[in-house]
């Protein structure tokens, strides 16, 4: 049996610093629906670096 690994959650200035862009683009792909946040830390939003990952691509994409 494998044991599997949960996905690591970030918080958006952390995610957006992956992703290249400012904070503010991950507040507008959440208001968008190109990105759902996955939990919480306080009143930080957190997601997972692939979603992350998937909305600056879609984003890329459709310009």
């Amino acid at each position: 049996m494998t044991r599997t690994e949960a996905p690591t959650l970030i918080p958006g200035p952390l995610a957006a610093q992956e992703a290249g862009v400012a904070p503010a683009t991950i507040r507008k792909w959440v208001q968008l629906g190109r990105l759902t946040p996955v939990g919480r830390a306080g009143r930080a939003q957190l997601f997972r670096l692939e979603d992350v990952f998937a909305a600056e691509r879609t984003t890329r994409r459709s310009r």
